[in-house]
């Protein structure tokens, strides 16, 4: 089964079962704060091709006119509903929209904002020769980014000094050996972060 096909296929079966949550957290949204359920954010994907991605808005409405795309815990900008759908992933549930329409897929480099992209090297520029996904390494490893960020005077600055440059190790880690039984094994790994960070299982030292 090649990767576009296990993509499509399993978002499908994804965006039916869960349905029924995305109505829930879609009324929820709406009850809470004014705006659109959906957050769609610019993103770069295949080949610096941009695309915009699914995601529950865990924010204010106009909160790009309120600060950087780096996003800490404390964040002033998150809504009561988005606290709760950022602490559980479930922000991230409608990415499987974007995975269907082949913007992503399950597992690949976390796409970034064009303003991060530009800042790529010639040899990070790599990450894009492969479709971004909803996981990988980095997006495991620092599953609880807006933790690390909470309390930063600048998180901006600090994500850009203390996080953007291990997870660009990380993705060229993927981009220069990934295969179908390592996408196996951080989609797994990916489920139980929440219970029990994986590192034992999934790194080698890097």
């Amino acid at each position: 089964m090649s990767k576009r096909i296990f993509d499509l296929f399993f978002s499908t079966l994804g965006i039916l079962f869960f349905l029924p949550l995305f109505v829930a957290i879609a009324t929820w949204i709406k009850l809470e704060s004014e705006g659109p359920v959906f957050y769609r954010g610019l993103r770069v994907g295949l080949n610096g091709e941009p695309f915009q991605i699914f995601k529950f808005r865990t924010m204010v409405s106009n909160a790009e006119k309120l600060g950087g795309p780096s996003t800490a815990l404390d964040d002033r900008r998150i809504t009561r509903a988005g606290a709760i759908f950022r602490k559980y992933k479930l922000d991230e549930l409608p990415q499987l929209l974007s995975v269907w329409k082949g913007d992503m897929s399950f597992v690949g480099p976390r796409p970034e904002v064009r303003q991060y992209v530009d800042l790529y090297s010639d040899e990070e520029k790599q990450i894009l020769t492969v479709r971004p996904g909803i996981t990988d390494y980095s997006s495991i490893k620092f599953h609880n980014e807006g933790e690390i960020l909470a309390g930063s005077a600048d998180p901006e600055k600090d994500y850009l000094e203390k996080i953007r440059p291990a997870k660009l190790r990380l993705q060229l880690e993927y981009v220069r050996d990934h295969s179908v039984w390592g996408d196996v094994k951080i989609i797994f790994a990916t489920l139980f972060t929440l219970a029990a960070p994986p590192e034992k299982f999934l790194y080698r030292k890097i």
